[in-house]
């Protein structure tokens, strides 16, 4: 018997917010350099030159900046985000005639994926916002950009409300869901196929792969995500981190003044950390959801 529909939302809540803890603990470091990177793209000479002078000039804390609003971030994205998931296939069930409960395509899911990406968008980018410029406060200071660096969330969310009012924390939104609507359908969309391909192997159910299929799965729709949409993700990053200063472009001027001016080698800035942190931070994701998922469905069932 399925769960009545809020219980099923608050299941799907519950285990994406245990996914997204999993996520950022696996791989908040590599974010970190990937922010830099995207927004001082001729500072660092590489993935490894960035991850070690922000060792050397602010040790094992500067890795982790911006840790909190990221937890926030994450745990704020992923419960929406999945929760929203759930009652999108059933969106798709109805569109396409299909009876409640029926089984999706890989397609079908990717669809609802991507939809339930509005949605998550709407919280992940004020917490996101502060966990930028938190994580590139260093070097804005140190290049003169800003007076005094801030290295707490409330003091730079104080900032943001004092100088920018409510509006402030919406400073990329745009991006974000320019983003996350084509990546999540390619997020879900290489996850599911990835499950349905190790499930026919393995002669199983899709939910009974197994710990390393399901990692190796979401750390695939992760790669498939930010190899789509990583252009998009450091024009985000950049008028995030620099409306510090002044009011920012929007996402095309500030997209084709970065091609124009820097190249598409700059769009691509950061890269390296984010394919390297893709696998364990989006294994952890889905295994974090999967597995706290079926002991909350199972304690239902009982």
């Amino acid at each position: 018997m399925a769960p009545h529909p809020v219980v099923q939302a608050i299941i799907d809540l519950s285990a994406g917010a245990i996914g997204g803890t999993a996520c950022v603990f696996s791989g908040q470091p590599l974010d970190t350099a990937k922010v830099k990177m995207q927004t001082f793209p001729t500072l660092y000479r590489g993935f490894v030159h960035c991850f070690v002078s922000t060792y050397r000039q602010v040790g094992l804390r500067g890795l982790y900046q911006g840790t909190s609003p990221a937890l926030m971030a994450n745990i704020a994205e992923n419960s929406v985000l999945f929760m929203c998931y759930g009652f999108c296939q059933e969106v798709v069930r109805y569109i396409s005639g299909q009876e409640k409960g029926a089984v999706l395509s890989d397609v079908q899911k990717a669809c609802a994926g991507s939809v339930a990406s509005i949605f998550s968008s709407l919280v992940l980018c004020p917490t996101e916002l502060v966990k930028c410029r938190l994580q590139a406060m260093h070097e804005m200071a140190s290049s003169g950009k800003i007076a005094q660096a801030q290295n707490t969330v409330w003091s730079v969310t104080k900032s943001i409300m004092h100088n920018e009012g409510p509006a402030g924390f919406f400073q990329g939104l745009i991006p974000t869901i320019a983003r996350e609507v084509p990546g999540y359908f390619c997020f879900f969309g290489a996850y599911e196929f990835s499950r349905s391909l190790f499930a026919e192997y393995m002669h199983c159910a899709k939910d009974d792969i197994g710990v390393a299929p399901i990692v190796f799965s979401g750390g695939l729709g992760g790669a498939c995500l930010w190899l789509v949409v990583y252009p998009m993700d450091c024009v985000k990053s950049r008028i995030q981190v620099m409306s510090m200063t002044s009011r920012q472009s929007g996402f095309f001027k500030t997209f084709m003044h970065i091609f124009r001016t820097e190249g598409v080698r700059a769009l691509y800035s950061g890269l390296t950390p984010t394919m390297i942190r893709t696998f364990p931070a989006n294994g952890a994701l889905f295994l974090g959801y999967e597995a706290s998922r079926k002991i909350m469905m199972a304690q239902f069932d009982s």
